[in-house]
């Protein structure tokens, strides 16, 4: 509870061949035995998570996998597994054996990262067990034309070298826009609507709402915190109407009637689908829904696992009002955590949650296979505020959203 959430953090992720000394150099990074160490090629089996600072840079994933090359119909799930790791990885580090040396493997695997922007970083590893020569190193820069770092994992020699060139070579962009810090001003008031229902984690609120929270105090503005029975008490005690009010999206309806026409009006959602996505994709998403028809398929996935409620948004609520819009039965399928199929083409709609659990490239990603597909995408939030016909007004701080929701 007190540590940046995953989702917020930058992803570095660590590949190369079996036994080229990618966990003993996680554990390095780290200064931690995070990672198990072996001489046994293919000890890592599934992507192994750690959380660290590198500043200045601030918090950041360090995320360990299994070898490329790995083997056997086991090794090839491995691989695979591995491969998912680029749909989330912000940075990536290419760790070479210097015995070994650059080879197809690592060929291919860096023109997968250059073909998805991901800045990458070769590490030459072992070197105290034979300098590679300063010749053969160049080679196998210009090789892969991406910047080389020498080091030992097990001496640490090199190490603080290659964290100054991962802070150099680190994307600019990773972060993406501000939650809602660039909405409001010094001084403003938000008011946050946050329901407590049997879905509220107990003893705390919802990471969206946290990370609101907190954005609204960083730009040195108030946040006022109300249930939705609380809402309109909290606004005839104000002095003057806030500058925004955010609200959950299923209390959006209830909210949208309480709040006054004149104060701008959004959802934690929707502020997420551009924090975490691209909200103009998503609202092109939500007018699909009128194209929908009985018997038509709609999947839909979410970033985490929870423990399912009565009336659970994703399973229950989503696909009632669906219907209901539809006028007939649809066919709905799930997907959770970090499953995400490719084989979209079956479906003719998908809705996202909110994406609090993904970073942003991993979200990015999502849609971009969606749009690959063809496939319209659209998150819980504008489809919640879209069915009860108050999507415009909670787009009214996004005018690029608008025009897309506008366009005949």
């Amino acid at each position: 509870m007190q540590d940046t959430p995953r989702g917020a953090r930058m992803h570095i992720a660590i590949f190369g061949r079996r036994n080229a000394g990618k966990s003993s150099l996680i554990n390095a990074l780290t200064n931690q035995n995070i990672a198990l160490v072996s001489d046994v090629p293919g000890t890592t089996t599934d992507p192994v998570y750690k959380a660290m600072e590198i500043l200045p840079i601030g918090p950041v994933v360090i995320i360990d996998t299994a070898g490329i090359d790995d083997e056997g119909e086991l090794g090839a799930l491995r691989v695979e597994r591995t491969l998912q790791v680029l749909n989330k990885t912000d940075q990536a580090l290419v760790v070479i054996d210097q015995a070994a040396g650059v080879s197809e493997w690592e060929e291919r695997l860096v023109a997968e990262l250059k073909k998805r922007q991901i800045p990458v970083i070769g590490v030459v590893n072992k070197i105290d067990t034979g300098q590679p020569a300063a010749a053969e190193t160049l080679d196998w820069a210009k090789r892969l034309a991406i910047p080389m770092v020498a080091v030992s994992a097990k001496t640490r020699q090199g190490v603080e070298e290659l964290k100054r060139q991962m802070i150099k070579h680190a994307p600019d962009n990773w972060e993406g826009p501000p939650i809602l810090g660039d909405l409001i001003a010094s001084g403003d008031t938000v008011v946050l609507v946050t329901p407590i229902d049997s879905a509220a984690p107990k003893g705390r609120l919802i990471l969206p709402q946290v990370q609101a929270i907190r954005d609204v105090i960083d730009q040195d503005a108030i946040a006022v915190v109300v249930k939705e029975t609380q809402l309109a008490d909290a606004l005839a005690n104000l002095k003057q109407p806030p500058r925004l009010v955010v609200t959950d999206s299923q209390a959006f309806k209830h909210v949208a009637a309480v709040t006054p026409d004149e104060v701008t009006l959004t959802s934690f959602s929707i502020l997420f689908a551009r924090y975490k996505g691209d909200l103009e994709t998503l609202t092109a998403g939500a007018k699909a829904i009128d194209r929908l028809k009985p018997g038509d398929r709609v999947l839909i996935a979410e970033g985490c696992t929870h423990h399912r409620q009565k009336d659970d948004i994703g399973t229950v609520k989503i696909p009632r009002w669906l219907q209901q819009k539809v006028g007939g039965e649809l066919k709905f399928e799930w997907v959770s955590g970090g499953n995400f199929p490719t084989d979209l083409e079956q479906y003719q709609l998908i809705v996202h949650c909110g994406a609090c659990m993904l970073n942003r490239r991993e979200m990015l990603y999502r849609l971009a296979v969606a749009r690959e597909k063809g496939v319209p995408i659209v998150n819980y939030g504008v489809l919640i505020a879209y069915v009860h016909g108050i999507l415009p007004r909670a787009l009214m701080p996004f005018p690029a959203a608008r025009r897309v929701l506008e366009d005949k």
